[in-house]
């Protein structure tokens, strides 16, 4: 189990994702229960709207989607690589080129999600399976000091920052409801 308060070192940036998660919440819960709540969410979206954003220059579901499998991805890899004793600092990422550089959106919305469920059970399985030694190792990523769980935290923290995004500026502008 991990909660927002044993986290450990992070970078400052993530501090507005992770101030969204409850106290005492288990993260691996949160984990476990955000897939079935972006699928409930998703049946809102037809494929056409789900190729639009909520304003111009902002991206489309599809893309908040593909953003948030690349955003785990990465997370999951430095869990994997902090957690092993990685000695090197790992690299930061340019979120907005990985979107524009993947073509979320000429993909459906079952493909997405299908990646999105396999990506989540594989992480975790890791996640479930590491230490509390290892869960609280310390590496650096994008040379900012970091624990295993802050990056297990940020996964959780992040996607519940995009499912309210989702909630709140994309419902009442995509949909009729």
């Amino acid at each position: 189990m991990i909660t927002k308060d044993q986290i450990g070192p992070h970078p400052p940036f993530t501090d507005r994702y992770l101030a969204q998660l409850p106290s005492d919440t288990d993260i691996f819960e949160l984990l476990q229960q955000q897939p079935e709540q972006l699928q409930h969410l998703l049946l809102n979206f037809s494929e056409e709207t789900a190729e639009k954003g909520y304003a111009p220059g902002k991206w489309s579901v599809k893309e908040v989607i593909g953003h948030m499998m690349d955003t785990e991805r990465i997370m999951a890899y430095r869990c994997l690589c902090v957690s092993r004793q990685e000695t090197q600092s790992l690299p930061g990422f340019d979120e907005n080129t990985y979107v524009e550089q993947a073509n979320f959106n000429q993909r459906s919305l079952t493909n997405l999600l299908e990646e999105y469920d396999w990506q989540r059970k594989a992480n975790l399985a890791m996640f479930r399976n590491l230490s509390p030694d290892m869960l609280n190792r310390i590496g650096t990523a994008n040379n900012h000091p970091i624990t295993a769980q802050a990056l297990v935290a940020i996964i959780a923290a992040h996607e519940l920052h995009h499912l309210n995004l989702l909630k709140e500026r994309y419902l009442p502008v995509l949909t009729n409801r």
